[in-house]
């Protein structure tokens, strides 16, 4: 029994005398308060030593609610972040596609421009379109008061043995459109004879190259050209010609709208050098190719570890 509880009983205890019952009484009154405050003072002690221990408890319940709410959280944005390894995977697999395209295109172009040269027999839009970068042969005879200059150019591929072998490959200069008369075709057509270098681009300069009389020349099929953004636009006025252009040089030339690019082999000495059709095709579409599936890569992992795996981890029950 606690000393309190036993004050209690004993001051309940019967006394003799009534005065010395009142001075009893009013003595216990005075420690049954003190008896109260003492019970009272030990409540708050026990008390504050139980708060202390619950309180890290309602803590953890409240961090295990914050970290169960916050697990949720990454579940949908990082649904969402799956987008761009997808997004990435499908632009890879694109250029997968859009490379076998252009391998097609390329081993199509190789053909063309490297078969044997078929008659040309037809000057229709639709025949010629199918004929681009064939290599074709005409006769006629070419018109050298009618030709026009494409510059600035430079040379494409000097070669020993060509006409005017030596101009440096750097120098610049000029390429000779000539009209060409085709008895087979009754009209006249464009030919772009090939480079001269910019001291000869007076006809006076090469009489050598100015030949006459009816021959045989092959070259390649030639369409139209887009003026680039930031190209001068031709001047007909004072024979200036910046870029390809079939429409307005027939107007001037008085020639059908079809162009042949020479070959190297209808060279002559003194004259233009021809073979300067530039046929190349851009492939990079491997680089891109290995960009996209890296990136695809490697976003999926930042997000396999940074947001499946951290909220696999952060939803499983603390021990």
């Amino acid at each position: 029994m606690s000393l309190p509880r036993l004050t209690k009983a004993f001051l309940r205890l019967p006394c003799c005398s009534s005065g010395a019952v009142a001075s009893f009484r009013g003595k216990q009154q005075r420690l049954s308060l003190l008896v109260d405050a003492l019970e009272r003072h030990q409540l708050c002690r026990h008390l504050s030593t139980i708060r202390p221990n619950q309180a890290p408890a309602n803590q953890s319940r409240t961090q295990e609610g914050a970290s169960s709410d916050s697990s949720d959280v990454p579940s949908a944005f990082g649904h969402l972040l799956l987008i761009i390894p997808a997004a990435a995977f499908c632009l890879g697999t694109w250029q997968v596609k859009r490379r076998k395209w252009k391998l097609n295109l390329i081993r199509d172009m190789e053909a063309r421009t490297t078969a044997p040269p078929v008659a040309l027999k037809s000057i229709d839009k639709d025949d010629l379109a199918a004929l681009e970068y064939q290599r074709v042969k005409v006769r006629g005879e070419f018109d050298h008061s009618k030709e026009v200059l494409i510059l600035p150019r430079t040379l494409n591929k000097p070669s020993q043995g060509d006409a005017g072998s030596l101009i440096s490959r750097g120098e610049p200069g000029a390429h000779v459109v000539t009209p060409f008369y085709c008895p087979d075709l009754g009209v006249s057509i464009l030919v772009n004879r090939g480079f001269v270098s910019k001291s000869l681009t007076d006809p006076a300069k090469r009489q050598r190259g100015q030949i006459s009389g009816e021959i045989e020349l092959v070259g390649l099929v030639r369409k139209t050209e887009k003026r680039a953004a930031f190209m001068p636009k031709n001047d007909t006025q004072r024979g200036r010609w910046h870029y390809l252009d079939l429409e307005e040089m027939s107007k001037v030339t008085g020639a059908e709208p079809v162009m042949i690019d020479a070959d190297s082999s209808c060279d002559i000495p003194g004259g233009p050098i021809g073979g300067q059709s530039r046929v190349t095709l851009r492939n990079e579409h491997l680089q891109y190719m290995i960009t996209w599936y890296s990136l695809s890569f490697l976003t999926g992992l930042m997000w396999f570890f940074g947001i499946y795996k951290k909220r696999r981890m952060l939803s499983k029950p603390a021990l």
